[in-house]
């Protein structure tokens, strides 16, 4: 067995526009105030017709790596998690890989939809202490604009574009592990309560039994990705939940018992970017000085298929 593997630097990637509350009251039967109270939404981020998914993972991905100090042609492996990807092949990655001139890396696209950061995290530090890649890109990008009913007030609130990524690295021998063992599993009889399906594809949710689910069975298992750790709640620097609605991330992170802990709330900002929103939240916390180095830090992401996903990392 290899090292382990720890995060050494990330990045994210936000498109341009800026929808608000007060735009969406011109489009659909909604207000701010129902936004704010329901989901604690104020803002989104939309990308163009012109920016796919893959334009926005490679500039979190080139930012990354400008952070870390390296140059493209020193990663092995690309990583990315998505599930609004249009094209089939080449996939995302390749796609990554070619805008950003990377020699020759394995690309994988991964599909765990909400859950797709931690998910693609996992496989990257697997992939190092087996010691089939010594450096990866993971990234998590998501353009759910592209699969939206602009006329579906329950589900246009709630999203938004974007991308993060983090730059993954086999720890030197004898260092700590900066990733900690993930804890996953699904809810397979609970699939249908996240869905984007049909032709056109359309996100569609069923909120009630999501939010349920969330805040009266993630708090123990978020606990147990702790103890995986070997850590206490109580020492998390920070937790990272999946940014899906304010109302669900507040009561989660409550109940995880950390009450040092900065708690990320960028959906406030950026609505829920899907795979997206784990690292878009982590590079925010670490630019602004929220989090240091070597702090532990609970990433958990859940949502799509019913799965979930969560390990602590240390920051950067």
């Amino acid at each position: 067995m290899h090292q382990g593997s720890r995060i050494t630097a990330v990045g994210h990637y936000q498109p341009a526009r800026v929808l608000t509350n007060e735009d969406l009251a011109g489009m659909v039967d909604t207000s701010d105030e129902w936004i704010r109270s329901r989901v604690g939404i104020r803002t989104r981020r939309i990308a163009g017709p012109d920016e796919p998914v893959d334009e926005l993972a490679g500039h979190a991905a080139a930012k990354a790596l400008a952070s870390a100090g390296l140059a493209p042609a020193d990663v092995d492996m690309v990583v990315v998690a998505t599930s609004t990807a249009i094209d089939r092949s080449p996939n995302t990655a390749a796609r990554v890989a070619a805008r950003l001139g990377m020699p020759g890396p394995a690309a994988l696209d991964l599909n765990v939809v909400c859950a797709g950061f931690t998910h693609a995290l996992a496989t990257a530090d697997h992939a190092v202490r087996a010691g089939s890649s010594s450096r990866a890109l993971v990234i998590g990008a998501d353009k759910m604009s592209e699969v939206t009913d602009w006329t579906d007030r329950t589900t246009c609130v709630l999203v938004g574009d974007g991308a993060g990524a983090a730059v993954v690295e086999a720890c030197a021998p004898g260092e700590e592990p900066g990733i900690g063992p993930v804890l996953w599993g699904s809810v397979p009889e609970m699939g249908n309560a996240v869905r984007i399906e049909g032709t056109p594809p359309r996100f569609a949710q069923e909120g009630q039994s999501v939010y349920r689910w969330a805040t009266t069975r993630l708090p123990a298992i978020a606990r147990q990705a702790c103890e995986r750790s070997g850590l206490a709640p109580a020492d998390l620097a920070a937790i990272v939940l999946h940014q899906a609605n304010l109302r669900i991330i507040e009561p989660l992170a409550a109940k995880i018992g950390a009450p040092r802990a900065v708690v990320a709330r960028d959906v406030v900002e950026s609505g829920n970017t899907s795979a997206a929103s784990i690292p878009l939240a982590l590079s925010k916390l670490v630019e602004r000085g929220e989090i240091t180095t070597g702090d532990p830090v609970l990433l958990f992401g859940f949502g799509g298929n019913l799965s979930y996903a969560g390990q602590v990392v240390r920051c950067p």
